[in-house]
């Protein structure tokens, strides 16, 4: 496979340095791609880069993943206004094997292949620097006029709201480069990736090579992900969409993905699965004949779901989704982790009862009119129930129902439902 061609095609190729083909056709390379450890999991908006690795290993290459341990405690200038909060090394080391279990989901480490990819730690070569060394043996080979041209510097000493840049996180870059540096030397590496905001940084690396190292090296950036209508990739209400399923259920994470737009949805497939331009462009026609049924969005999440939790997951993500939007019923939430269930009803409309009420038995008017506000009064409730339009639990009921601690889920959820679509839970303590 030729690796730059394939991230033409996939439109993951921003900017690349002359050569950069022609160096990777004359035999086995190894790249690396810098990953900020400030959290012990990867967002989505990683992938991008991560799918670089994985199409270059694929290529027959070796990809190296570098955790920015020590860049991690200064925080890179590019893209921000404010500076970053600093982390101790113990929390940077969590960070780092968390990082390295979700990596494992796409690249192989443990294989005997010869491009078998390689996860380090910028925190290990950096520690032992002192300041003074660092100055002389590093800085002094960069100028200062250097490093004021580069965008990331500009941008934030000359922004209106901007509250300037310490000389910390100024000298980022020179830190980044020397990283390049020593990849360089003692892992022959000759090219490193990353997003398009990052070009300044890398060619800081590539200039410490050719000043310091003697050697050449090389640049490859992919393009900053947007949605279709301008707002930023992977970005919620809630937050980011992590991989880590504690922080973003794989409900939430499928959900993610199905809910893109038509537009992204192709473009993502290109972009965060291994799908061959012949497949994508199948099922874009596909899309095309029936956009109701949502064919894209259904292979990408399924896809990217599998890929990043397991099939389980991705099948409990589809058993989810058909209890808020198809038919199912008591059995099915049962059948759901409390996680899930949770994820599923986040943001319903929801009241507390007192546990003591239910173990008595509590009639279906008092609990859906008085104990809730699911009706307005008595009468609406009973108008409802005798149309057959209130379910508890996913199950139709009337008037008559009693409820009990036997219709608890989880020992401690109700959910009732007005109609098609109107969800109420209820919490029982």
């Amino acid at each position: 496979m030729n690796f730059v061609k394939e991230l033409e095609w996939r439109e993951m190729l921003h900017t690349s340095m002359p050569g950069v083909e022609e160096h990777l056709k004359e035999g086995m390379r190894s790249a690396y791609v810098g990953i900020d450890p400030t959290a012990d999991s990867l967002h989505i908006g990683h992938l991008v880069s991560v799918m670089m690795l994985k199409h270059f290993q694929a290529a027959g290459h070796r990809p190296i993943a570098l955790i920015g341990g020590a860049t991690g405690m200064i925080g890179d200038p590019s893209g921000k206004s404010k500076e970053r909060n600093l982390l101790d090394e113990e929390t940077l080391r969590h960070n780092q094997e968390s990082i390295k279990q979700q990596l494992a989901r796409f690249l192989d480490f443990d294989s005997d292949a010869e491009n078998a990819a390689k996860v380090v730690n910028n925190f290990d070569w950096m520690k032992d620097f002192s300041f003074l060394g660092f100055i002389r043996d590093v800085g002094k080979h960069i100028t200062v006029n250097y490093m004021m041209a580069k965008d990331s510097v500009k941008k934030r000493l000359t922004a209106e709201d901007s509250e300037g840049m310490s000389f910390t996180e100024f000298t980022y870059q020179l830190v980044q480069g020397y990283d390049f540096l020593h990849l360089f030397n003692h892992e022959g590496c000759t090219l490193q990736m990353g997003g398009s905001d990052q070009w300044g940084n890398i060619t800081t690396g590539t200039e410490m090579i050719r000043r310091i190292g003697n050697g050449k090296a090389f640049a490859i950036t992919c393009p900053l992900i947007t949605k279709s209508d301008g707002g930023k990739f992977g970005k919620t209400e809630s937050g980011n969409i992590w991989l880590d399923a504690d922080r973003t259920s794989p409900y939430v994470f499928y959900q993610f993905w199905m809910n893109v737009s038509d537009e992204d949805a192709a473009k993502y497939m290109r972009i965060f699965t291994l799908f061959s331009k012949d497949e994508i462009e199948e099922l874009i026609k596909k899309h095309a004949e029936a956009p109701h049924l949502r064919a894209l969005q259904s292979a990408l999440a399924k896809d990217v779901t599998i890929r990043v939790h397991s099939e389980e997951d991705y099948n409990n993500a589809v058993a989810a989704s058909n209890i808020l939007f198809g038919k199912s019923t008591t059995q099915d939430l049962k059948k759901l982790s409390e996680r899930d269930f949770l994820s599923i009803f986040e943001g319903v409309p929801q009241s507390d009862v007192d546990l003591s009420v239910i173990k008595d038995g509590l009639g279906i008017i008092e609990l859906t009119a008085e104990k809730s506000d699911l009706f307005s009064s008595n009468g609406e409730a009973r108008r409802m129930l005798k149309s057959n339009a209130v379910s508890l639990n996913k199950e139709k009921v009337d008037e008559s129902k009693v409820v009990n601690s036997e219709d608890l889920l989880f020992g401690k959820y109700l959910i009732l439902q007005k109609g098609k679509k109107n969800y109420y839970l209820i919490s029982v303590s």
